[in-house]
């Protein structure tokens, strides 16, 4: 035996398989490239324009085109309705299915046909994840004159909330504090956006609001600095330093079933801010698709215009997305899910 050669020949058959492999890679990024340039690409925003989601969106549309091979153009979508569902029930059954169409979701979406089935015609673990912004959290505040102004004066008086339905967090939130906290939310939906429950509330139609801390230190950051609101609580299950000084309103549940029921309505926190695909794209350009939202959370300019405009970035990669979702769809006890549910339901 000739060591020699043999270690020649295993050396030639290594480098041969790696170029193999680079150049097929190469092929598929070309083929991805020749696909998007000259494109666009819709990013659904399952709110009305002004909101959290909407402004978050604006900003990852801005940035992530530049990263995606062929620089396509993304041009940004409002789809509101049926907190959310409209927009995910659409990329499920009908939009397009080569990766010119990502949707923009409310965080509650991905247990959408847990808690909605009646109106949720999709399956989020067949939905592609292309990553999250951020882990949420979201905060309950009542404007400075409601007769309510801590979390104690909430257990015994009523305070009117503001929603846009099931689906966004303020509707399933103060459902859940309503019926397995015993908070004292009285609940008016029908709004299109954050922007206006703002409204609503300057009007004095309303004095609650459940929202992302996010959202609304980008949105109304002056009402915190004036303390034109209270903030009363703080909905996560972890403890996060800048919400440290707040009440964590996951504290009241009583009972093993109460903090079930928690974990499964508040997993929407961390999903966070994610973006999604329809099925059936194709892998190379999905690849190519999270490999750019990647690239755009890290990016230098990217990282200082969201600074500038309040944004937090804690990402998750579209496959952490990915296994959370399935994660949640495959672990929740079916009584928690019916209990949770029957909650939900809305005439």
């Amino acid at each position: 035996m000739n060591t020699r050669n043999d270690r020649r020949v295993v050396g030639l058959i290594g480098v041969t398989a790696f170029a193999a492999v680079f150049a097929t890679s190469a092929r598929a990024d070309d083929d991805v490239a020749a696909f998007y340039a000259g494109k666009t690409i819709q990013m659904m925003v399952a709110t009305a324009s002004g909101g959290g989601v909407d402004l978050v969106g604006r900003l990852v549309a801005r940035h992530m085109q530049n990263h995606i091979p062929g620089k396509p153009a993304i041009v940004v979508q409002n789809v509101p309705g049926a907190g959310g569902m409209q927009m995910a029930n659409n990329l499920f059954n009908t939009a397009a299915r080569d990766g010119t169409v990502i949707g923009a979701p409310l965080n509650g979406m991905p247990t959408g046909p847990l808690l909605q089935p009646k109106i949720s015609r999709f399956d989020p673990t067949q939905f592609t994840w292309i990553g999250s912004m951020y882990r949420a959290n979201n905060v309950a505040y009542v404007w400075n004159k409601s007769p309510v102004q801590s979390l104690e004066d909430l257990k015994t008086k009523e305070a009117i909330i503001g929603t846009s339905g099931p689906g966004s967090g303020a509707f399933d939130l103060s459902i859940l504090a309503r019926e397995v906290l015993g908070l004292k939310y009285k609940i008016v939906r029908g709004y299109k956006s954050a922007s206006e429950i703002s409204i609503a509330m300057e009007r004095g139609e309303i004095d609650a609001h459940i929202v992302g801390w996010d959202s609304i230190k980008v949105q109304r950051p002056d009402w915190i600095r004036d303390k034109t609101i209270t903030i009363i609580g703080h909905f996560s299950l972890e403890d996060p330093p800048d919400l440290r000084p707040l009440a964590r309103i996951a504290d009241l549940a009583r009972t093993d079933s109460d903090r079930q029921a928690l974990r499964l309505v508040l997993a929407r926190q961390a999903h966070g801010r994610p973006y999604f695909l329809p099925p059936g794209v194709p892998a190379a350009r999905a690849a190519a698709l999270r490999r750019a939202f990647d690239a755009t959370v890290r990016d230098a300019v990217f990282v200082a215009e969201a600074a500038a405009m309040k944004v937090d970035i804690d990402p998750m990669t579209g496959e952490a997305v990915q296994a959370l979702v399935e994660q949640v769809h495959r672990t929740t006890p079916a009584n928690v899910v019916e209990r949770v549910r029957t909650m939900m339901a809305v005439p």
